[in-house]
This record gives C-alpha cells, structure tokens and sequence, in this order.
C-alpha cells in the first residue's frame, strides 16, 4: 500500500481549522510582525491521478510529493517532471460559519526516478502569504486540475464552501 492510498488519506484528510489564539491573554504581547499558519492547509493535487488530497508535511516542504527529491528552479534539468500543485487553503470563521477564506495554488514538477524536482520556493512562500490574506489565485491552474480541487473542496465539507465568498465558488465554475 503506498501512501497516495485512498484509505490511509481519508484518515488524514483534514483541515487545521480555527485553533484557539496562541497568544490570547499574554498582556504585553502585541504580536506586531507575526503571523500564524494555525488556519492553513496545503493540498496536493496530482492531475495524472486524477487525486487531491491533504498533506501537512508540505508546510515545511516534506510532503509524500517531495520527500527525497532535489529541487531546482530550471525547469529544463526536469525533463520527464510529473506535475503537480500545492494548493494553500485558509479557512476562517465569519457570522455564517467557517469558510475557505484563501486559496492559492503553487506548481510543481516531479522526476521521481531521477530524484529531481521543478519549483520556485519563492512563488510557494507567496502564495501561502496570499491564501492567508484571502486572495484565491487558481487561474494558472490547467483546467483539469483546477476541476478536482474544487470538487474536493465542494465535498470535503459543503458547509465550508456554502459559507465561502462568490468569488472563490465563480473561480471554480
């Protein structure tokens, strides 16, 4: 059974949702310069597979995606790359409930046999920073994979996506 089987991801299938403020009651503190990623949930979509799926280990770039892997920022030293995306969800609470407040999608190409990758951290670290500030950034996604993320965020909790923005459900249409 490798790790992209769809028992094991639906045990590890979820969201880190709206944990209690870490600093709440610190008099003193006043957090100016810090950020938390407490409600932020990186997703791998694989287009080739036709999966989605939820992998904390990408926060700190050791998803099942990258582990092993040696990335560089020159796309042609990856000729036989499989793409994939990593898409950076913020889930926020308004008066309606929780809702997917930021959506950002980073690209990615893997060469699993060569042990060699295609990314630009640089784009990841941004667009976690967008997901955190509500922007939803889909449109360089290909058709395809832009499909299965937004019937995974669809099914994964409707309550979620009820409760989400206009914009966020017309960038899936």
């Amino acid at each position: 059974m490798n790790s992209f089987d769809d028992k094991e991801n639906k045990k590890s299938n979820q969201f880190t949702i709206m944990k209690d403020d870490p600093i709440d009651g610190h008099p003193g503190y006043s957090g100016g310069g810090s950020f938390s990623l407490e409600n932020m949930s990186p997703l791998i979509v694989d287009p080739n597979e036709d999966k989605v799926w939820v992998d904390m280990g990408a926060m700190h770039a050791r998803s099942e995606v990258e582990k092993r892997i040696k990335f560089v920022t020159d796309k042609e030293e990856v000729p036989n790359g499989k793409p994939y995306w990593i898409v950076w969800v913020t889930v926020e609470r308004h008066e309606q409930g929780p809702y997917y407040h930021g959506v950002a999608a980073s690209f990615l190409e893997v060469d699993r046999e060569a042990r060699r990758g295609f990314k630009i951290l640089a784009e990841h670290v941004n667009r976690m920073d967008k997901s955190l500030k509500g922007k939803i950034i889909v449109d360089q996604m290909d058709d395809h994979s832009k499909k299965l993320l937004g019937e995974f965020l669809k099914e994964f909790n409707e309550e979620y996506w009820n409760n989400s923005t206009g914009e966020l459900k017309q960038s899936f249409a």
